[in-house]
């Protein structure tokens, strides 16, 4: 299709390749940093995300998850490790929990787009030394709304008791370093439930690594 109608950047929309210079270089110098939703929902652990979601950013992000552009999962995956890594601080392992997305919304987009990320996160990880592994540890087991449009409170409400935890990781995850991601963050409604999901079995989460946060967000550190 770029052969006969030309390739445009999917971030900066500059005509050529799905991800020009500029784009990649700006992925690779984003600095992490700790944001937390306001307000801040209850059990949410400490969040951290590479960048506000706006720009080129947000573009890249849309034109993977809703537009199927396959060839962005690596580098958005490799900008996820850095971010894993700024969460995870001193610790040299652990495990990565993708926020699970409802069948139908994956049968629509006609792939897994965060599963993508996670992937490639993870690789990249361990080629840094880096003992990470994937937890594919949630599920989604009741029908919540689209959340688009909804207020922090009716979003909360929304997923109460959304996720649920995978029979076979409740022992493996018990006393282990767990990290969750997610593309975006939001209200951190999302992150809360999925946080409470493990966290009513048992296991612990370090923290949340994200790609993007909205601007309804306060900034701490970096």
């Amino acid at each position: 299709m770029d052969l006969v109608l030309g390739g445009r950047c999917a971030g900066c929309t500059r005509p050529g390749v799905t991800l020009c210079g500029g784009c990649r270089r700006l992925l690779t110098e984003l600095t992490p940093f700790r944001t937390w939703p306001d307000p801040r929902p209850p059990g949410l652990a400490p969040p951290t995300a590479a960048a506000p979601y706006a720009g080129e950013l947000r573009n890249l992000i849309l034109a993977h998850k809703e537009h199927a552009r396959y060839a962005l999962a690596r580098p958005l995956g490799e900008l996820l490790a850095n971010v894993v890594r700024a969460a995870l601080d001193q610790h040299r392992a652990a495990w990565i929990c993708p926020v699970p997305s409802p069948r139908a919304t994956v049968r629509r987009r006609g792939h897994d787009p965060l599963g993508r990320m996670t992937k490639a996160a993870v690789r990249s990880l361990r080629r840094q030394g880096i003992d990470a592994r994937t937890a594919a540890a949630l599920r989604v087991v009741g029908r919540p709304d689209d959340q688009a449009g909804l207020s922090a409170e009716r979003r909360t409400a929304n997923l109460d008791g959304a996720f649920g935890l995978r029979s076979r990781w409740a022992e493996t995850l018990i006393d282990q370093p767990v990290l969750l991601v997610d593309d975006v963050i939001t209200t951190g409604s999302t992150l809360s439930e999925a946080c409470r999901a493990l966290e009513s079995r048992g296991i612990q989460v370090l923290g949340c690594a994200l790609l993007a946060a909205t601007s309804r967000h306060r900034t701490s550190g970096s």
